[in-house]
């Protein structure tokens, strides 16, 4: 074989080239080691609109040298060459993004109980013969009775967000509106402080004055509505109101008597008159207990009812009187749907005024009751509330258990 250098025969796919231009790019090719492959090859990337024009046209200007190098098949359509576009919507049916949740920290981590008591302990004994042994040093729990006079007493103690209104009604004279009034203002102020209001909501001779302490002054609700302007002002203070209600020292609430020696139709008051009032005894009084007047019909009565949030039926375990007051629930009954549903959460107060009265007689009329109303109490016989002004301290023991707990079942309805 000669000296000269053999030629690589071309592929049969490439183009002919001349000799000294084969020469040429075969030297400029540098050597590539044997044990490294070839690198893929890199599609050419999308030219953009202006990119194709400017290959078309070489006339076009270039953009400028300074302006941040993008490629641009991440531009998207309509967002100018070096500019950041925002960020695309999220599509509906995607699934939304969730940040990871931080760690938990060491406090989370570590477990212990705390040092303070999440439980009320319950107090020991005071009464019968676990208080009498208490005395001696035994610390003996509470038993059934007073465990529930204590839940009795924590329900007449709590205080609502708002005024509360109770209406005490029947529609027949004697059946036990006005004892009942005083004897729950007097639980509801003892138990759970100031702030209780009796209201005597009667157009003709209503009695809550006659059987309560007078105060300094001998002033009426006709009185007060005069002032009621004044007293819904923003420069009105609790302490105006002792112009015109009579406050209890013993029992702690207070009195807005009607007036009892005029005439009815010179003591007769309109719905509006009734709202005036109420407005007043909202802005000062936690609790507002109505004794109502006998006429159901009366507007004044009835307004009365609008404003009412619980229901207490009066009775004694005379048949007319316990028959005057179921009667009087089923008339709420279809009267609207409110009073309907004041009539349903009502509360019952059966005294028994007849000392003969006996347990078989209570047991029929608060039997009676149980399907009309959602609680009947029964109040037994006691001398003190036969006549003359009525106090809770001076009942015995078993007559003030039975009142907190006629107190107890309307708090319970708030």
């Amino acid at each position: 074989m000669s000296g000269a250098t053999e030629e690589p025969t071309p592929s049969a796919a490439a183009p002919a080239l001349r000799g000294d231009h084969k020469q040429q790019i075969i030297s400029s090719v540098p050597s590539m080691p044997s044990s490294v492959p070839p690198a893929p090859p890199v599609p050419p990337s999308p030219a953009t609109p202006a990119e194709t024009f400017g290959a078309l046209d070489d006339t076009m200007p270039a953009p400028p040298r300074d302006a941040p190098a993008e490629p641009p098949q991440y531009r998207r359509a309509g967002v100018p060459a070096g500019q950041q576009a925002p960020p695309l919507p999220q599509r509906p049916d995607a699934a939304p993004t969730v940040s990871p949740a931080p760690p938990p920290s060491r406090r989370e981590l570590r477990e212990r109980t705390s040092f303070l008591q999440t439980e009320r302990p319950e107090e020991p004994a005071r009464e019968g013969a676990r208080g009498a042994l208490n005395k001696m040093g035994f610390r003996l729990a509470p038993g059934a009775n007073e465990q529930s006079a204590r839940s009795d007493e924590l329900a007449v103690s709590q205080h609502w967000p708002g005024p509360r209104t109770i209406a005490v009604v029947n529609g027949k004279g004697g059946a036990g509106k006005t004892p009942t009034t005083i004897l729950l203002s007097a639980v509801f102020a003892r138990y759970g402080g100031a702030g209780v209001l009796a209201w005597d909501n009667n157009q003709t001779r209503g009695t809550l004055g006659w059987r309560t302490e007078p105060g300094a002054h001998d002033r009426t609700l006709l009185e007060m509505l005069p002032e009621v302007d004044r007293l819904l002002g923003t420069g009105a203070q609790s302490a105006d109101l002792a112009h015109f209600v009579h406050h209890q020292p013993r029992e702690k609430y207070d009195v807005l008597r009607s007036k009892p020696i005029r005439l009815a139709h010179e003591n007769r008051l309109r719905p509006e008159d009734v709202d005036a009032i109420h407005a007043v005894a909202a802005k000062f009084y936690r609790l507002i207990i109505i004794d109502s007047g006998n006429d159901e019909s009366d507007p004044m009565w009835l307004r009365m009812v609008d404003h009412a949030d619980q229901l207490v039926v009066a009775t004694t375990t005379r048949d007319d009187h316990a028959e005057a007051g179921a009667l009087l629930l089923e008339a709420l009954e279809e009267r609207d749907e409110r009073s309907a549903r004041l009539a349903q959460q009502s509360v019952v107060v059966v005294s028994q005024a007849d000392p003969k009265a006996t347990s078989a007689d209570v047991e029929h009329v608060v039997g009676g009751y149980r399907s009309l109303a959602r609680d009947v109490v029964s109040i037994p016989f006691d001398h003190e509330m036969v006549d003359g002004h009525l106090r809770f301290g001076a009942l015995a023991k078993r007559t003030q258990r039975a009142w907190l707990a006629a107190a107890a079942s309307v708090a319970r309805g708030f």
